[in-house]
């Protein structure tokens, strides 16, 4: 059911945000896999989207305390075809007020007619 829920939102180009998933795949400090993981990875395969890897990688959250570790929470899965694959950066210079750095992305987008009568 869920499969079919996904393959009906149509071509996805990017998918991006804050997952609040700490991960050895992505943040090389976390020594662990979530079970979380695994529903992530299924809906980015059925949108036919794979994680990109930024030019620059590293944490994409600082933490706001001496206790916790920065980490890599803000994700970029891509069409790996598309040309912005593996090229967004963090702006680590640019994250303050927020605890989160800026993801800059340049996402290629074809010109494409579509016909439709009503």
């Amino acid at each position: 059911m869920l499969h079919d829920n996904i393959r009906n939102i149509g071509n996805m180009i990017i998918m991006t945000g804050d997952f609040n998933i700490r991960d050895s795949d992505w943040d090389p400090n976390v020594h662990h896999h979530l079970i979380h993981i695994e529903d992530l990875m299924f809906i980015a395969d059925c949108l036919d989207l794979e994680l990109a890897t930024p030019i620059n990688p590293g944490p994409t959250r600082f933490a706001d305390n001496q206790q916790d570790s920065n980490s890599v929470l803000d994700l970029v899965f891509m069409n790996p075809n598309n040309s912005g694959f593996n090229k967004h950066i963090l702006k680590l210079e640019i994250y303050l007020p927020s605890d989160h750095v800026p993801l800059f992305i340049k996402v290629s987008i074809k010109e494409e007619n579509i016909d439709f009568t009503f």
